[in-house]
């Protein structure tokens, strides 16, 4: 009997030193801001401190003296997102984008405290040291949820909100199943502290071929500019802390978002697999100032998958707002869902 206790306790510390080895072998220290800034700046890369202590990383681009619009990323992502939109709308407007904290160049202060009502004040900080008074605000997935929330809390500032498959709403059950691995993972109150300092390639370059309809264009570049972006000092505690906490936080209802007058565009993909589009129909209906237009074949990023309809959808929409005319003078805003071809859905 004692000496198959022994070996019992052997395997199991076999076992246990294979998986400490294991550990130890995919563990990825932090990668410095400056290695990533030489690889991931452009020439139209800023900095900016914020009073909260964030040294936020932003891109200032297109025409300097056009009508502003304000571009938010999603989780995980980073300015690079809004690339697509920068080449077609700089033209016209003055695009700004910027990097959420824990994510893409921006630096947080220790003990940050990510979410996003803290995104939110973020971005309000970074409109007042830019002098932002009047501005039309995009936002991405999670980056639509902070857009919705400061539409919300600084209406008088946001003269137009584009929500692109943004998040906000609650998720039911059959949703949460349909979430990519790494999602899962993360959100494992055991195992997502285990999985942060680890090389997680593989599982992200999952996620992001889910978050696409053509999963090709999740290349080997963008799987590794969100691994290594993620591996900023810091990035990788308040990218747990979202997805640890993500679920707490104040979510959108048809009575609050009934306060937003602006007008608004509802941009989503049919076959979003992240952010169902059932969600944004529920943006449309409780937002009667707003239009939905879902693209055919499209996944999360319509941004980047359908750049050039999603693009001419957001010029068609902001011109009359951008020129000045009043809300009566717009299109019918309460029309049925469009698909990305002008036709009904």
């Amino acid at each position: 009997m004692k000496w198959l206790f022994g070996g019992v306790l052997a395997i199991v510390g076999l076992v246990a030193l294979i998986a400490v080895g294991g550990y130890v072998v995919l563990k990825r220290d932090d990668v410095p801001y400056e290695t990533l800034a030489a690889r991931y700046e452009n020439a139209a890369s800023r900095y900016v401190d914020l009073p909260s202590g964030v040294r936020m990383h932003y891109r200032d681009e297109g025409q300097a003296n056009g009508p502003p619009l304000l571009l938010i990323h999603g989780f995980s992502a980073s300015v690079h997102t809004w690339a697509p939109w920068v080449a077609r709308l700089g033209d016209e407007y003055r695009v700004i984008s910027i990097d959420l904290p824990g994510h893409g160049l921006t630096r947080a202060p220790a003990g940050y405290q990510a979410s996003i009502e803290a995104f939110r004040d973020a971005v309000r900080e970074f409109a007042t040291t830019q002098n932002l008074t009047h501005f039309a605000v995009a936002g991405s997935s999670m980056g639509g949820n902070v857009a919705w929330e400061y539409a919300l809390a600084f209406p008088d500032q946001v003269d137009a909100l584009i929500l692109v498959a943004a998040s906000g709403w609650p998720e039911d059950l059959a949703g949460l199943e349909q979430d990519p691995p790494i999602f899962k993972l993360l959100r494992n109150p055991v195992l997502g502290p285990l999985l942060r300092d680890l090389d997680n390639t593989q599982l992200a370059r999952g996620g992001l071929e889910a978050a696409f309809y053509d999963p090709t264009l999740a290349d080997d570049a963008m799987v590794q500019r969100y691994v290594q972006l993620a591996r900023a000092p810091g990035h990788r505690d308040i990218l747990l802390q979202m997805t640890l906490g993500f679920r707490g936080r104040q979510y959108a209802t048809p009575e609050r978002l009934a306060a937003l007058q602006m007008p608004v565009l509802i941009l989503h993909g049919d076959t979003d697999r992240l952010v169902p589009p059932v969600h944004g129909q529920q943006f449309h209906d409780a937002i009667a100032s707003s239009q939905l237009i879902v693209f055919e074949n499209t996944g999360h990023i319509p941004q980047e998958e359908r750049a050039d309809e999603s693009a001419n959808a957001v010029r068609e929409f902001l011109y009359p707002v951008i020129e000045g005319a009043a809300l009566a003078a717009l299109p019918d805003l309460t029309a049925p869902t469009r698909c990305f071809d002008g036709a009904r859905c």
